[in-house]
Order: structure tokens, then sequence, then C-alpha cells
């Protein structure tokens, strides 16, 4: 609420029971168009109320902006608004010049450097801001012709520069007033599965842009399945696929997620998926007690398994050094069997082995998983795995940091969210009922649409179409949107832009703000087709 006193009272109005009275606004020579003054028509002129010379012109008070994702919270007042017109951008903090840069030469302005002070027609960047103020904010102000962006981060800062850039889009006004914006979630992710399908690395780059200027965080990357390893290795050459990424190439894609403040989040899924080490290594598969290959799977009984997989770890860990990190673990195909330790005595005599009498095979699963988390404890990550990779009624329990990437309550035996929420642990949604886009639509999936993710999907509903009680919101991190690409043909990469283009923009508008949309479904669309024209 104090924030929002703020904002009422630098634009221009008073807070009365939390409402706004717009008492005074100043006008662009100094003027005052209170309550007491009749209105000019909008030439210059004598006013009815008064002898003395009229103001400049009067403009009605300012709307809100539309862009994707809006902007939580509006401060109208009277003014010209702002359009880029052969200004300035000065940043007042040398850690904002990446961010000035970008937004000069993207609206045509000159680029003014650290230091100089903003004129009339100029943007300036500068961090500041209430102590404690979310990192991810930002207070945009346009008044007196000029614009300035503040925030306690580069990275508030540069979201204040993607709402600048949509609102003046196609050669619309900011409109004058204040901006103070904020997302309800601090994770919002894009999720690419690269391993079954090649994507190239411009088409990669293609979508960082894209939503960088939607405001998403994440990018995840899942590069290794059973059909393919798509990123050079060092270690591992022997693993790779014909088609894959250069580290070079990586690293020109995480320069670029850096510009735009993305996080990718690589993911390298094990002890199933793990079919293109297997093909390389087949020593390594799991067998089933009678001599059956497990398609995918690897003997976690097997010193080996565990090696290679910690050898790729540590390896991508000096490649993708973000602060989160997917370890995978679902649909370990031991467990599917009505009797594990039956069918994978190998698997049962370890779990006895390495945990005690009463261990069974789900009991290693979840200790591999852990190991896992260990080999990746000196690299300070936030850790992430499929909510399937967490077992309960065993003797060993999963590390209680671990992150859950909620995806489906589809699975023979699967736990509801609010079982891990009720445990304490967080969660991100990845509900695969509204944010799962899977080529060729194989099993039950269907190809999400943006409409009802838009009018049916907030971050509480993490399985099926019910939400969790709200008092777990603050667990829930927030939701990626991943396309799987399950039968690779199905689509053309210019095909999967096309088809998760307003899937990817219902997604941030809700991860942003959960709230019922101001703008009905139609208006979207004529809205993010205005945006992207």
């Amino acid at each position: 609420m104090e924030r929002e006193r703020k904002a009422l009272l630098a634009g221009g109005g008073i807070v009365v029971a939390g409402a706004v009275v717009v008492a005074a606004v100043l006008w662009p020579d100094g003027g005052d168009s209170s309550a007491g003054q009749a209105p000019s028509d909008g030439r210059t002129g004598q006013s009815s109320a008064s002898a003395t010379p009229s103001p400049s012109r009067s403009y009605p008070l300012s709307t809100p902006p539309r862009t994707i994702p809006s902007v939580r919270d509006f401060t109208p007042a009277r003014g010209p608004g702002w359009k880029p017109d052969g200004g300035r951008v000065v940043v007042r903090d040398k850690d904002l010049a990446d961010e000035g840069a970008l937004i000069a030469g993207e609206l045509g302005l000159d680029y003014g450097g650290e230091g100089a002070e903003a004129g009339p027609g100029d943007v300036e960047l500068a961090l500041g801001g209430a102590g404690g103020a979310q990192a991810e904010s930002y207070r945009m102000t346009v008044r007196d012709g000029r614009v300035r962006i503040v925030g306690p981060s580069d990275t508030g800062v540069f979201y204040g520069t993607r709402t600048l850039k949509q609102e003046v889009h196609g050669g619309a006004t900011a409109p004058e007033g204040v901006v103070a914006d904020e997302p309800a979630k601090p994770q919002r992710g894009f999720m690419m599965d690269i391993a079954r399908k090649n994507f190239s690395a411009d088409w990669i780059k293609d979508r960082i842009r894209e939503i960088g200027d939607l405001k998403f965080n994440q990018l995840g990357l899942h590069f290794s399945d059973d059909q393919a390893f798509r990123i050079e290795s060092d270690t591992h050459p022997e693993i790779v696929s014909a088609e894959h990424l250069s580290k070079a190439q990586v690293r020109d894609i995480l320069a670029l997620a850096a510009e735009r403040h993305v996080t990718v989040v690589p993911e390298i899924d094990s002890p199933g998926h793990l079919g293109a080490v297997i093909k390389a290594h087949p020593d390594l598969q799991l067998r089933d007690a009678g001599g059956a290959a497990t398609r995918g799977a690897v003997d976690i009984s097997k010193p080996g398994s565990a090696k290679i997989v910690d050898d790729l770890l540590k390896e991508y860990a000096g490649l993708f050094k973000g602060a989160y990190w997917h370890l995978g673990a679902d649909e370990y195909q031991a467990l599917t069997r009505s009797n594990p330790e039956a069918s994978f005595p190998q698997l049962a005599a370890a779990a006895r082995q390495k945990y005690g009498a009463n261990a069974r095979v789900k009991d290693l699963a979840q200790g591999w998983l852990n190991d896992r988390a260990k080999t990746m404890a000196p690299f300070d990550r936030n850790l992430k795995a499929w909510n399937d990779g967490f077992y309960t009624g065993g003797v060993v329990e999963a590390d209680k940091d671990l992150e859950v990437a909620y995806w489906t309550g589809k699975e023979i035996g699967a736990r509801e969210p609010v079982s891990y929420l009720s445990q304490g642990r967080k969660l991100t949604n990845y509900n695969d009922e509204f944010l799962y886009y899977v080529l060729g639509q194989p099993n039950t999936f269907v190809y999400p649409t943006g409409q009802r993710i838009y009018e049916s999907w907030t971050p509480l509903v993490v399985r099926g179409t019910t939400p969790v009680p709200a008092k777990y919101d603050d667990q829930i991190l927030g939701g990626t949107f991943a396309v799987w690409c399950d039968l690779a043909q199905a689509q053309t990469q210019e095909q999967v832009a096309r088809g998760i283009r307003m899937p990817l923009r219902a997604t941030v508008q809700k991860l942003w703000d959960p709230d019922k949309p101001e703008l009905t479904w139609p208006q979207f669309v004529e809205l993010a087709g205005r945006l992207n024209g």
C-alpha cells in the first residue's frame, strides 16, 4: 500500500480510503489544471473561467499502457506522453550500460552513456528504489517530455525498457504517468526439448529474444535423451550425436541470454532417458532378470553409470553457470514393474547393501538422485527434479532442498501436488494439461491453446484443472511452458515457433499477474498482433 501511495503522489493524485483522486496535475508549462479551472478546448485561447492568459494545450488524463504482460499498477497524469524522436538514452550507473545501449538501438536513439544529464526527449535509466524492493521490479515515469526508469537491479530496469519498447511500438506514444510493476512469480520459464529434435542455434536465439521481451527469465534446455545427445562434450565425445551444438555456439546462446536477463537451465536427465549414452556404453544398460534390456535406463547398481553421469554434470557445470540446474529423475522404467525387486534382483541387492535390509529399488533410485545433488553441491546451483522422481514410503527421502518440477499426475501412483507442498517443498508448475506442447500429440496430449491458459490456468493449477489451496501460493515459485519433441518430424522449427506464440504470451501474463486479466481473449490476441506488427 505504501508503494501505491507513493506512486499516486508522484502522478499528481492523493489516496483517499484506497482510491485515487486526481486533485491537480502540472501542465507542461508549469500551469495547474486544478478542479477550479475550466478545461481548454485543446487550442490556444482564453479559458471561460479566467481573463488571464490561457495555459498551453491541456491533455486528457492518460490511460494505462497496453503491454504483454500487462503492467500491474499505473498512475495516470495529464501530458503529451513520450515518443522516440531524436533523443538519447543515458544511464546513471555503469552497470546499466548494456541495457541502455540495447534500448537505444531498438528505438533508434543515440546512446549518451553514463553520467550525462537527461534532457527533453531523453530516456534515463538508473538503479535505486526503496529498501527490500523486489529485484525484478521497476518504476517508469513519463513526464516533462522524458522517461525515467528506475529499479533495484539491472534486471528490473531491463524489464522497464521492455515495457517502454512495447508502449511505443508501431509509432504509439508512451502515456504520461507512472508505471510501478513487478512479477507475481520469480520463475517464468520456457523449456525446449532439443534432444529429440535438433533446433538450430539461430532458432534458439530467436526464442531468447522473444521471451526476453516478454519478461520470461528462464530457458530450459533438455539436451540429452534416448534419441540424441546434442551438445559437444570433451569428457565423453563418443556419446555426442552427429547433429549437435558446439560449445562455441552454446556460449553465444548464453551470452545473448545473459543480455536479455534469461537464465539457461540445463537438464541431463537420469537415470532414465539415457539412450544416447547407452548406445556408446551398452554395458551400462539396465537388464531384467531374464536379460531383457530396459529402454533408456542405466543400471544404477553399476558404479560406471554414476561415473559417466557425474562426469557430464561436472563438465557442463563449467559451461552453464546460471543459478538453476535440472537433474531430471523421471520415468525410471525399473519402477514401472509390478515387482521391481523380482524383476531387477541386482538393483534390489544393491539397495539392501547401501541402505539396509528394508531398502527397496525405489530407495536406490532416490539415493541416485540425492547422489547427483551431491555432485552438483560444489557448483552452488538451485536444483530441480521431476515430481515422479520423488518417492514415499521408503527408507531414503529426497534431499530437502530439491525443488519439485511438477509435470504430471497421469503416471501410475502419481502423488497430488499437495503431498509435496504440505511437506514444505517448493514447486514449479509444468502442468502437462496446460503447459505441454508435445509434437505430434501422442498418447493423450493435445497442443495447448493460449486461450485455455489465459482463461483457465493460474500457477495454483498444478495438476489437471483444479487449483491447490491458496495457502500454498508462496511455495509455488512459478511455471514453465515446455516443448517436447516426441514425434520430432511432426512440425518444423517454424511451425513450432508459430504454434507456441500465443501460449507463451498467455503463460507469461498469468505468471506476471495471476489475477483475471482485464482484456478479453480476442482483445489480447489483437494486442499481440499489434505488438508483433
